[in-house]
């Protein structure tokens, strides 16, 4: 299967503008009676057919039952297949194990160590919204290409996993972070009351459940794919140098909060906090970004579609203008500024705020870039070695 990148670079930086081209990359798809079906569907609306997503293809299937109970059929040439062990559980998930597999959880739900209390009501609703949040983030890193293990049961040096927690009501507050591999989230994150209340407390445009998790995912890469390697250097050059106080950072942030101009080099003031914090505000803005075009473009949306007055970034605007891929991710970038602009006018229209209330500066293009080459240089090296373990 074509990578995510190498799909979207065939989009954008040759022939996007043909709407054949621009369906071979899909958040969309289609049951056997020729109905859209979505990333979350269970079944088709129309014809009642079981759906399962098979993570390894980015392919949601109707099945059919095979040889025996519990086992699935998608296709002749699919190996047999079995739900996730959440299928029937608050999470609701549809993914799918090849039958051979030892485990009943999928890759995604793997990644849990820990969910929350189930006896209460209210936590079942949560743990739903974020298993549905975390397998649309964990879909999209697996088409990207880049490194998903299960700190529990797979890597336990190098792999990831989730908290789900609640804070008890004498405290202290469970706080969403990363540490080591780690991700907590504080489940009452899901509670869309509760998340406006911090939103406007923290003076935040935009916070999303999806949000928090490319937001920490990206510390976690920063650890896998940036430290004690190559990049690590050429991070420090382009958004500075890690190596300062991390608390006395935060806690500068609190007292001050961002310096006046910060619009002029970030993506979002948080970033202004720390270097790590402006890598995983970058990253998570990348995430948005490619899932968004890709659905756009599933969609069978073309650049004429999204044809918007807008001033184009140049190659100035770049880490590595000189790359080899610039003028596909300068492409890129440009159609998801035109994009983010039709998506503003609508929600106008609809009363809402704005989906995309950012704006865009040339360090940020830059740094988006960086994060890009690393994602790129990430997945060749994974391909690389791929192919030195079948050689040797």
């Amino acid at each position: 299967m074509a990578g995510l990148l190498e799909t979207l670079a065939d989009l954008i930086g040759t022939s996007w503008r043909q709407r054949d081209v621009a369906r071979r990359y899909s958040r969309t798809f289609l049951c056997r009676c020729g109905s859209h079906v979505f990333f979350g569907n269970m079944l088709c609306n129309s014809c009642q057919s079981p759906l399962g997503y098979l993570p390894g293809e980015d392919a949601l299937l109707p099945l059919d039952l095979g040889p025996q109970p519990g086992i699935w059929v998608a296709g002749v040439e699919r190996p047999l297949l079995k739900y996730c062990g959440n299928r029937e559980t608050p999470a609701q998930c549809n993914w799918m194990l090849e039958a051979s597999e030892p485990g009943d959880l999928c890759i995604a739900c793997r990644l849990n160590r820990t969910i929350p209390n189930l006896d209460r009501e209210d936590n079942a609703r949560y743990w739903g919204l974020l298993e549905a949040a975390k397998r649309r983030l964990v879909s999209q890193l697996l088409a990207l290409g880049l490194p998903v293990k299960s700190k529990v049961d797979e890597d336990e040096a190098h792999g990831l996993m989730f908290d789900f927690l609640r804070s008890p009501p004498e405290g202290p507050r469970v706080l969403t972070g990363h540490a080591d591999g780690l991700i907590t989230v504080n489940i009452e994150e899901a509670d869309s009351v509760e998340r406006e209340r911090m939103r406007l407390e923290l003076h935040e445009p935009y916070r999303t459940l999806l949000g928090h998790f490319r937001h920490e995912v990206g510390h976690y890469y920063w650890d896998r794919l940036v430290l004690n390697g190559p990049w690590l250097e050429l991070f420090r050059v382009v958004f500075g140098d890690e190596r300062a106080d991390y608390a006395k950072a935060l806690q500068a942030n609190y007292e001050n909060g961002p310096p006046a101009d910060w619009g002029d080099r970030y993506i979002t003031s948080y970033a202004s906090t720390h270097p790590w914090e402006d890598w995983a505000e970058t990253w998570a803005h990348y995430l948005h970004m490619i899932d968004s075009l890709g659905t756009a473009f599933g969609f069978g949306l073309d650049a004429e579609d999204l044809e918007a007055m807008i001033e184009p970034f140049e190659r100035d605007a770049l880490y590595a203008p000189d790359d080899a891929g610039a003028d596909s991710f300068l492409s890129l970038l440009n159609s998801w500024v035109e994009m983010t602009m039709v998506l503003n006018e609508l929600a106008r229209s609809l009363g809402q705020p704005d989906f995309y209330p950012f704006v865009m500066s040339k360090p940020t293009a830059a740094k988006l870039q960086f994060v890009h080459m690393v994602v790129e240089d990430s997945r060749t090296v994974a391909t690389t070695s791929g192919v030195a373990r079948l050689l040797g």
